[in-house]
């Protein structure tokens, strides 16, 4: 089995999240530290509304805070955010090689659904596993257990795809083979990465037929 993450993986889409950071705070006055971006990045959405509530002293909701997120990045993922090269090309290779593929995502369930549609890609995978619905964050070890147990294999007989490292460390504890997947948003984090992954890539395309094999680790 391999999951992939979506965003900053598959999707070339942190950066949609960077861009939603400073126009909601900066409609209040505000501006994101790099403690903020740093802690905000590694959690769950639920969790992100509560620190963002807590850090910075906002009188609104967690459920307001992600109501106006969402509606701040809806129309990047329906019709703005691209795949990373490479992505749709290996997903391809995987099954005409028989690979079974999920998907393990934070990414909100509406906007993952609005990004795979219009990249038609949604058909590749048996199952969509959102970290959200399972009440955990991907720095837990036991989200990648649980998200192995739904689709009925063992975390050791996994490959997981992800570019955030704290995820990665957290998948490798589980018993998964982890390849990190390089992207803008984590490069003061590579060497991180690299010390947690049992491979890591630049691009899919590194993975294509004619350019090197699915398992080499």
């Amino acid at each position: 089995m391999i999951f992939f993450d979506f965003d900053g993986t598959l999707a070339d889409s942190n950066g949609v999240w960077e861009r939603v950071d400073v126009e909601f705070l900066g409609r209040r006055g505000l501006e994101p530290t790099a403690e903020y971006s740093h802690t905000v990045a590694h959690c769950i959405f639920p969790q992100a509304a509560a620190y963002t509530r807590e850090y910075y002293g906002l009188s609104m909701s967690d459920r307001a805070i992600m109501d106006e997120w969402t509606e701040l990045a809806r129309e990047a993922y329906a019709r703005q955010v691209p795949l990373k090269p490479g992505a749709r090309a290996f997903l391809e290779q995987c099954a005409r090689q028989g690979e079974r593929m999920a998907l393990l995502t934070a990414c909100l369930p509406d906007l993952c659904a609005a990004a795979l549609a219009r990249h038609g890609i949604g058909g590749f995978f048996e199952d969509c596993v959102f970290v959200q619905e399972l009440g955990m964050d991907k720095r837990q070890p036991e989200t990648f257990r649980l998200a192995a147990r739904r689709l009925g294999v063992e975390p050791e007989g996994c490959t997981l795809f992800e570019d955030s490292p704290g995820a990665c460390a957290a998948a490798r504890e589980a018993g998964l083979t982890v390849v990190g997947v390089l992207d803008p948003f984590y490069a003061p984090y590579e060497g991180e990465l690299r010390a947690v992954c049992h491979r890591v890539i630049g691009s899919f395309a590194q993975l294509l037929e004619g350019n090197q094999p699915l398992t080499p680790w």
